[in-house]
């Protein structure tokens, strides 16, 4: 039998990354969608180097596309690629509806003209619930988005189960929770809080300046987030599934966690800053049940919540040490 062959959006991402790796350690044929030349994702799929093949394409070229996947003819599409950093959206609602909400349209209608068979991955969102009407948050919950990336994300799921149901395509929508890992850019959170006491630590900073500390997300390990993405694709029936650890923690706990793997109080080096608070774009109470995914498809969630953090924090310690040493 050949290996099987998938095509990822997104590639160069957090989740991108991962989840090539994944694949190809299943003994898939990996091919990554870029817009622009290979050559700029260099530094983002150096440790994939000469395992994935990249085709360029436009999530907003629908011809494109279609030459991509024909060009590749995939057994599975996994759409990944859309603008991640919430808050920008408010700053770029238009690029953010184009990519998230149209990109996701034009690949499954890319999809249906060149093999209707292929079986698709929508990377939706907790996003999509905004201020939820329960909580915990299941696949039933209404959807009520508040940010531009939310409702991009909310039509891109809507518009996935609308391919499934209309043409019977094998469309499936993980509403991801928060999820972190090293390759996570620092503009986010966890990211940014793992490389201050990272950079602290080793006396290359003295202080970290936050927002809202009592703020609370659901947090998880985008490993095993993207472990859960291809074993919707692998399952008899399409469908939508939560992907959350089901635990809501606040800043203060990640903070917490972080300072702990070096050893240090973070109440000596962090500084909670009013003007940094998010007031109405702040959500509140997005906590996932993820009990389908356990039943359905035997996923759960494998790195703890401190392991996740140690982790980070170490990643960042190895790529600041050399800086350290040098201004030593």
């Amino acid at each position: 039998m050949p290996n099987p062959r998938a095509l990822i959006t997104g590639v160069g991402g957090q989740d991108g990354s991962l989840l090539a790796a994944l694949l190809l350690d299943r003994g898939y044929e990996v091919t990554g969608v870029v817009r622009r030349d290979p050559s700029a994702y260099a530094e983002a799929l150096a440790p994939l180097e000469g395992r994935v093949a990249l085709v360029e394409a436009d999530l907003l070229d629908h011809g494109s596309l279609a030459r991509a996947l024909a060009a590749t003819r995939p057994g599975e599409v996994y759409n990944l690629a859309a603008p991640s950093f919430v808050p920008r959206s408010w700053d770029e609602p238009i690029r953010t509806a184009e990519f998230a909400a149209v990109g996701a349209t034009a690949l499954l209608e890319a999809i249906r003209e060149v093999d209707p068979e292929i079986r698709f991955y929508q990377a939706s969102s907790s996003e999509i619930f905004g201020e939820p009407r329960e909580t915990p948050q299941t696949e039933e919950t209404a959807p009520s988005p508040l940010t531009p990336y939310g409702v991009a994300k909310a039509y891109a799921h809507f518009i996935a189960g609308s391919y499934r149901k209309r043409y019977g395509m094998f469309t499936c929508c993980g509403i991801l929770y928060n999820h972190e890992s090293p390759l996570r850019p620092v503009d986010f959170l966890p990211r940014k809080v793992a490389r201050a006491a990272a950079a602290i630590s080793l006396g290359l900073e003295t202080e970290l300046v936050l927002g809202d500390l009592t703020a609370r997300r659901d947090w998880g390990y985008a490993g095993d987030y993207v472990r859960a993405m291809w074993l919707m694709l692998q399952h008899d029936e399409p469908g939508d599934y939560i992907v959350a650890t089901g635990v809501s923690r606040s800043v203060e706990e990640l903070v917490t966690c972080a300072f702990d793997a070096v050893s240090l109080d973070w109440r000596e080096h962090v500084r909670s800053d009013p003007s940094f608070y998010r007031g109405t774009a702040e959500l509140h109470d997005l906590v996932g049940d993820a009990s389908k995914a356990r039943r359905v498809l035997d996923w759960k969630p494998e790195v703890p919540f401190e392991k996740l953090l140690a982790l980070m924090v170490e990643a960042d310690l190895e790529r600041l040490r050399p800086q350290a040493a040098a201004s030593a």
